[in-house]
């Protein structure tokens, strides 16, 4: 089953459920993927790569806001973004553990066949693309620049 129809099924059941929040996020995501599917000149279909990092997008502004409305004093506008934010991470892949993370950034350090920190550029082009949507990028950032000051 598609990201969409999924989202259509949820979308469904929280209008049964009258969960507003959960609503809003779910349409909210729903708009993204068409304005997607129409924008890059009418592709039918979004690759599965395409939707992950729609997802981590949404889920990323949304945590955004939160922070901003925190720092301005608005704890009600932060709790529904956030609400929304948990909403969307719901169909994003479980994030890798940081000892996890190490492990698959040894692999991707190994098979590109970097040496040192000036290497980074390119384990980081192999590990964005391998771990989308399993880590965050400042996460693999940290975590290749560590590794390789340590080779």
């Amino acid at each position: 089953m598609s990201l969409e129809e999924r989202i259509n099924q949820e979308i469904k059941a929280a209008m049964i459920a009258k969960a507003k929040v959960r609503l809003e996020a779910l349409r909210s995501v729903k708009s993204a993927i068409l304005l997607a599917k129409t924008e890059k000149g009418g592709a039918n279909a979004l690759s599965e790569e395409a939707e992950l990092k729609l997802l981590q997008k949404q889920a990323k502004q949304r945590k955004d806001s939160a922070a901003i409305y925190q720092q301005q004093n608005r704890p009600e506008l932060a709790e529904k973004e956030l609400a929304e934010a948990a909403v969307i991470e719901e169909f994003l892949p479980s994030k890798l553990t940081d000892d996890e993370l190490a492990a698959e950034v040894k692999t991707i350090i190994e098979s590109v066949g970097a040496k040192g920190p000036q290497d980074m550029g390119r384990v980081m082009g192999v590990a964005t693309k391998t771990l989308a949507g399993k880590a965050e990028g400042k996460s693999i950032a940290s975590k290749v620049k560590e590794l390789l000051q340590g080779s």
